[in-house]
């Protein structure tokens, strides 16, 4: 991955992870392969867990520990209504930043 995708990311990681939520509740490592599937590969695990901490303290997913049998129980989190309605002033907002960068790739017109 590019310097400037890295760089893009940093804005919008936070609401691409809110919307994987948004879909089913998951775990970090779960949450990563899904990131990887959709080909964001060059996205560090410990980026992940950072911003889960991050939205947990922002009051926009739950938390709840289940027992694995691997080792210490999972944290799997999912959205709430506070992260919901965060997800979608992030889509609104997408689609108005997709919407100029498209008029100015078009010619600005």
């Amino acid at each position: 991955m590019g310097k400037q995708m890295t760089e893009m990311l940093k804005g919008t990681l936070e609401g691409i992870v809110l919307a994987i939520l948004a879909g089913r509740a998951a775990y970090g490592y779960e949450i990563t392969a899904r990131l990887r599937a959709l080909g964001f590969s060059d996205i560090a695990e410990g980026t992940v867990y950072a911003l889960l901490i991050r939205v947990e303290q922002r009051g926009f997913v739950d938390v709840e520990k289940i027992p694995s049998e691997l080792g210490p129980p999972r944290k799997v989190y999912s959205l709430n209504g506070q992260g919901q309605e965060y997800l979608e002033e992030f889509w609104r907002t997408w689609s108005f930043l997709a919407g100029q960068l498209d008029q100015l790739r078009g010619g600005g017109r």
